[in-house]
């Protein structure tokens, strides 16, 4: 026994040692490399797909969002075989090499002219292009598939590894370390999307894409040396947590018990562990409660006291966690078509080919860059909001540091995104006349509207759905709320591909001489007529969220959820409804001071 106390004491001391600030170089230049790289990929790949595989703009851009779907939808795999299977470690090292592969191939298709179509200029009239064929089309999409494959394994991970490197719970000050590490985190972050929109795609344009693509490339293959050099220095944490078997533990056991009647209020043979804060389920989504139901304490608890199936028997906390999820789900879904329209810069990339680029008489701004000016406002949005809105919010409304609330965000968010859609029909139009009645050229400042209101409402979305999430989840499932954000992304993606489709399948008519409205010559397509659909149905959507928030009801039901050890430092935790300053209950309140102010730099 001593020995192994002694073995202990060691183990501590080496895990000491690893990890601190030295590990920072080395982690957060991977995910800054990653986004650097794959942002300034996607952001002019239409333009690529265009002009070297001689692919129609709806092709183009339908394939841009199937990309984007699967990036989004494969970090909840790699959070799931982090948090249950392998660890943080191994999923970042996996995903890095796996994105190396993916970039490397894609710069082969650059460099290998058989890897694309002969040589021909899409863009001038007359001309019948070779089409890529299945073997061109096969490795271009493959190097696609490696870089989603790869993201699944760093932007789930990343962060969370270097707060485990930081991560001391016996420092007083461990809380402003790690908050530090955050807002710095996602600074750096925010320098390589920025980096990426501007320099890498001014080096495609400019350099040719063997250049624009190797850059990429050769900083990911610097960034995967840096991330395994710290090998020896950091902490690394053993996968210990499944949620989902916990979810799939109350599902089976609810179904099993769906015969039995619920019980009444002051019934008191829930299942809970010893010690925990929460010894009753929550009356919403009742028929979930018959999973916590002791039936016979001799036919389903150990004599310590433990369910002896857990597929027949859970606890409340797992209930409850569960609820948490399904309560939040119409919300969420609500978050789906903003993504669609975030997700539409690869359509207007593809009409800011058509506008007067010039900036100044010898510098053309690269069509791909335009997506700045989205990036730009959030940023500076964030930091208005922070420094100026909340505290005048809080000053009219009495409340201390509240501002809006997260649900008022989303739904503001929604309003501006139909705003967006409604500025880029309304700019489409004038540029189509100007182009087709006058033979006249628009100036770029005319996309500008439509870039920062796509910009502003994601900062109001966005933001708001997180800071939501997390307020609605214990601590154990934070991470969950960032797989939802990405989640909701990868369906937005497809569903703003399959409306490009369906708009095209109705719209166009070969026979009948009518043009596709996402035509590949905008002057004979309509693109504002698609804004149009756009804007109807993203009013269709704000309807519905305002239906789902009133369905949801005010935010002031706050459980008691249980923390690990070292968890509850810090948390004001509300029993019952909370109170705000004025005396009102308020909505939504956060579980943590430092969780609202985490999420905010985060998003």
């Amino acid at each position: 026994m001593e020995m192994s106390l002694e073995q202990m004491k060691n183990t501590r001391k080496t895990e000491i040692k690893k990890g601190g600030l030295r590990t920072m170089p080395f982690i957060i230049s991977n995910e800054t490399f990653e986004k650097l790289a794959s942002i300034g990929l996607h952001a002019n790949m239409i333009n690529y797909l265009r002009k070297e595989y001689h692919l129609d703009v709806a092709t183009g851009v339908t394939i841009l969002f199937l990309w984007g779907a699967v990036s989004n939808f494969t970090p909840i795999i790699g959070a799931f075989l982090s948090d249950s299977h392998l660890g943080r470690f191994r999923v970042i090292a996996l995903g890095t090499i796996t994105t190396l592969l993916g970039m490397f191939v894609l710069w082969l298709t650059a460099i290998i002219p058989q890897a694309r179509p002969p040589q021909c200029d899409i863009e001038k009239v007359g001309q019948n292009c070779v089409p890529a064929n299945l073997g061109q089309l096969v490795l271009l999409l493959f190097s696609f598939f490696l870089m989603s494959v790869g993201a699944g394994g760093i932007r789930p991970c990343s962060m969370a590894f270097g707060a485990d490197q930081l991560d001391r719970p016996e420092n007083p000050k461990n809380g402003r370390v790690l908050q530090s590490f955050f807002n710095w985190y996602y600074a750096s972050v925010g320098v390589s999307v920025m980096i990426s929109v501007t320099v890498i795609v001014y080096l495609q344009e400019k350099r040719g894409w063997i250049v624009g693509f190797g850059v990429p490339a050769a900083l990911m293959l610097l960034s995967t040396v840096l991330f395994f050099s710290g090998s020896s220095l950091y902490v690394r944490v053993n996968a210990n947590k499944n949620l989902f078997a916990g979810f799939a533990h109350v599902v089976a056991a609810a179904w099993k018990n769906r015969h039995l009647a619920l019980p009444p209020e002051n019934f008191d043979g829930w299942y809970y562990l010893k010690g925990s804060n929460l010894v009753r389920p929550t009356d919403k989504l009742s028929f979930l409660n018959k999973a916590c139901i002791i039936k016979n304490p001799e036919k389903d608890l150990t004599p310590e006291g433990l369910a002896l199936d857990p597929w027949s028997l859970s606890t409340v906390k797992q209930v409850e966690e569960l609820k948490a999820i399904l309560k939040v789900i119409p919300i969420w879904s609500t978050g789906i078509f903003i993504a669609a329209i975030v997700s539409q810069h690869s359509v207007y990339l593809t009409l800011a080919n058509t506008t007067d680029r010039n900036l100044t008489p010898h510098f053309k701004i690269p069509p791909g860059s335009f997506v700045v000016f989205s990036i730009l406002t959030m940023f500076l949005w964030v930091a208005l909001y922070d420094r100026a809105v909340v505290p005048l919010v809080s000053s009219l409304t009495k409340r201390r540091r509240r501002g809006l609330s997260f649900k008022q965000r989303m739904g503001i968010g929604l309003a501006i995104a139909c705003v967006a859609t409604v500025a880029a029909a309304a700019v489409e139009s004038k540029r189509r006349r100007l182009a087709v009645v006058y033979g006249e050229t628009m100036s770029w400042v005319w996309l500008l509207p439509q870039y920062c209101l796509t910009g502003l409402a994601e900062a109001f979305n966005a933001i708001g759905q997180i800071e939501f999430y997390y307020s609605q989840f214990p601590k154990t499932m934070t991470s969950i709320a960032i797989a939802l954000f990405a989640l909701g992304m990868g369906f937005g993606n497809l569903i703003a591909a399959l409306i490009v489709r369906i708009v095209n399948e109705w719209s166009g008519n070969e026979r009948a001489g009518k043009a596709e409205w996402v035509s590949n010559d905008p002057n004979k397509g309509h693109y504002d007529y698609y804004y149009w659909v756009l804007t109807a149905l993203g009013l269709v959507n704000l309807v519905y969220y305002l239906v789902c928030s009133w369905a949801y009801g005010p935010c002031e039901e706050r459980k008691v959820w249980d923390f690990e050890v070292g968890e509850g430092e810090g948390l004001e935790v509300e029993l019952g409804k909370s109170k705000g300053e004025n005396g009102k209950e308020e909505e939504c309140l956060t579980k943590s001071k430092e969780s609202s102010s985490i999420v905010f730099n985060a998003a």
